[in-house]
């Protein structure tokens, strides 16, 4: 274990209240919306515990790539999140950071993907001529919109994180 959060005893100040909200939304399975407070969390804090937020949120993007199947990006962003969460005592903010590293360890370790990696939804279609991919929803079938790393679909809400696509377009 490290110092890093030691000398600044920022373990024991209150937690931000958008990490509380984003830790409501991880525990109600809610990955993505607890993804996207703990970013703001991450956003407004100025100490070093905005690398424990990062840490948590990468796990929140961890287990939705798992519950859609994408385990080869689950994989990628875990051995992130872990870079940010092994630099944290067992115990920070009230949160229980050993605990969490030994669960997602637990869910990567027991992913069993099935033969083909192809499992990505949102199947690009031919290239327009400005090189933009246009993608379609996996729900309804509507054409979606990227926006600053978002995809949406503007009939039924359905998001997905730019980190989703970056492993089948590099």
């Amino acid at each position: 274990m490290s110092t890093f959060f030691m000398q600044n005893n920022d373990c024991n100040s209150p937690i931000h209240p958008k990490a509380e909200q984003g830790l409501r939304l991880f525990n109600e399975g809610k990955y993505f919306e607890a993804h996207e407070q703990l970013e703001d969390a991450w956003n407004a804090e100025s100490s070093s515990a905005r690398e424990l937020y990062r840490g948590v949120l990468q796990v929140a993007v961890t287990y939705l790539h798992i519950s859609r199947g994408n385990y080869i990006g689950a994989k990628k962003v875990y051995q992130r999140s872990m870079k940010w969460l092994e630099r944290f005592p067992n115990i920070c903010k009230g949160i229980n950071v050993e605990k969490l590293r030994i669960d997602a360890r637990f869910a990567i370790e027991n992913i069993n993907p099935p033969a083909s990696y192809d499992l990505f939804f949102l199947k690009p279609i031919q290239w327009g001529k400005s090189k933009k991919h246009i993608y379609f929803c996996d729900k309804c079938g509507n054409e979606m919109y990227e926006k600053n790393c978002k995809i949406s679909c503007p009939n039924c809400g359905n998001r997905f994180d730019c980190s989703d696509l970056n492993i089948y377009f590099d």
